[in-house]
């Protein structure tokens, strides 16, 4: 841990002491007004917005673990209710909510931002990017999550990582893809750069929200969506609505999901309640990807044993494709803005040194396994 890190430990570690002088004061204590009695006066309560369906699996659910863990950890000092999308706004408009404050904390992803902050994109999923792995070093170590907040102080907002979704799939298509042929003239429900790209490849991308997509695939709105992976998949029903499932998600080597907080909201809490959000905040991002890694494969095996559901793998050519006019994409990302290069260079610096790394270790181990 660095030093900043350790004096949040020891903080959170006061506030758990703290907790236990407020109990024993408690019972002690029948005529005087105790710091527990202090503390209970001053409960506070925050709201949070989704981009997902309420305790969706694996989403929904990530979101609700990250606010009975800040609820449990804070002994109830600071409480977090979470709305579902539509429940209290639309899925995409999160972003706007919690920076007005109308609540005080978001769960989404970064991407869904890229028309008021483009910069936002490397922070939920780059093209042939870094995996779950390496973006959570890079936010913690690699200096990732200071240009995070860089990016959103202008909005009133604090950033922090929830969630990992690890490599996604490619997706679900009516049709077959067997070249990059294929791709031209496809209607794709593609978020962030990875719609771009699909663009530039012939494509059409579409803006979705994850509640609309089996109606628009199942009618013929789209031809093809991406969402996540088996997991999430499987529970969407999409199975019902496509035929063909293809893999790897060149789009998204992983999605790295988001906490927004309205940073006045935030600014205002005792020291050791800011650290227990963040600290909650970190073990809601390793739950999440845990989830999916315990999951995927098992509703892998029912969607194709039991829906007989047609795997496939895109053929090298498309995937070339896509790596070619990624390229393109992030670099011209990379020079929209000041900020937006100072991004760029330093995930393309840490890309390039984990990537080196992962050669001797984690590639050639699952080689030689």
């Amino acid at each position: 841990m660095d030093r900043r890190k350790l004096l949040k430990a020891a903080t959170l570690a006061s506030a758990a002491a703290g907790l236990v002088a407020c109990k024993e004061s408690k019972e002690s204590s029948r005529n005087n007004l105790s710091p527990c009695d202090q503390t209970t006066q001053a409960d506070i309560e925050w709201k949070m917005v989704t981009a997902w369906p309420k305790n969706f699996p694996g989403l929904g659910t990530g979101a609700q673990f990250l606010a009975d863990a800040i609820t449990q950890m804070s002994g109830g000092r600071l409480t977090v209710k979470v709305f579902g999308s539509g429940e209290l706004v639309p899925a995409f408009e999160v972003f706007d909510a919690v920076s007005a404050g109308t609540a005080q904390m978001g769960h989404s992803a970064a991407y869904y931002w890229k028309g008021k902050l483009p910069e936002a994109q490397y922070f939920g999923a780059v093209p042939f990017g870094m995996n779950a792995n390496e973006m959570n070093a890079w936010l913690y170590h690699g200096g990732g999550l200071e240009l995070w907040e860089k990016a959103y102080r202008p909005f009133g907002l604090k950033p922090l990582p929830v969630g990992q979704s690890g490599v996604q799939m490619g997706g679900w298509f009516n049709k077959e893809i067997n070249s990059k042929e294929d791709i031209k003239g496809l209607v794709m429900r593609i978020p962030g750069m990875g719609g771009e790209v699909l663009s530039r490849a012939g494509g059409t991308p579409q803006a979705l929200p994850g509640a609309e997509l089996f109606t628009a695939l199942q009618t013929g709105t789209i031809d093809a969506t991406e969402w996540v992976g088996p997991y999430n998949d499987l529970a969407f029903g999409l199975y019902q609505a496509a035929q063909f499932y293809y893999y790897p998600g060149w789009h998204e080597p992983t999605a790295c999901l988001e906490a927004m907080i309205n940073q006045q909201a935030f600014d205002a809490l005792p020291e050791d309640l800011q650290s227990i959000v963040e600290f909650a905040a970190m073990a809601a991002n390793q739950n999440m990807l845990a989830e999916f890694n315990a999951n995927n494969q098992r509703a892998l095996n029912a969607l194709v044993d039991e829906h007989q559901v047609e795997l496939r793998q895109f053929p090298d050519e498309v995937l070339q494709e896509f790596k070619k006019y990624s390229a393109d994409v992030i670099l011209e990302l990379s020079q929209q803005s000041k900020l937006s290069n100072e991004i760029y260079q330093s995930y393309k610096s840490f890309a390039d040194q984990t990537q080196s790394w992962l050669k001797v270790s984690e590639l050639a181990y699952l080689q030689a396994r």
